[in-house]
């Protein structure tokens, strides 16, 4: 599985990255996670507003921090 964090390095991106990294690590899921703060990049996934989720290649989360709760039943934990 391979989760990027779309955003500019803002408290709330950092937040987010962090969030998915603890439910990573306390479920024992196999992923790769990676910061995107490119913006030429991130504008590649139509995102208005960061943080952004992407999980596969499919954009799961714009403009909030989610929950750990979200993170699990979005990793199908």
């Amino acid at each position: 599985m391979e989760i990027k964090v779309l955003g500019t390095g803002c408290g709330k991106c950092k937040t987010t990255y962090a969030v998915i990294e603890k439910v990573i690590k306390e479920n024992n899921i196999t992923a790769t996670i990676t910061k995107v703060e490119d913006i030429m990049e991130i504008m590649n996934y139509n995102i208005l507003a960061t943080p952004a989720v992407v999980v596969d290649g499919e954009v799961k989360i714009k403009g909030y921090v989610p929950s750990e709760t979200e993170i699990k039943k979005l990793l199908g934990v």
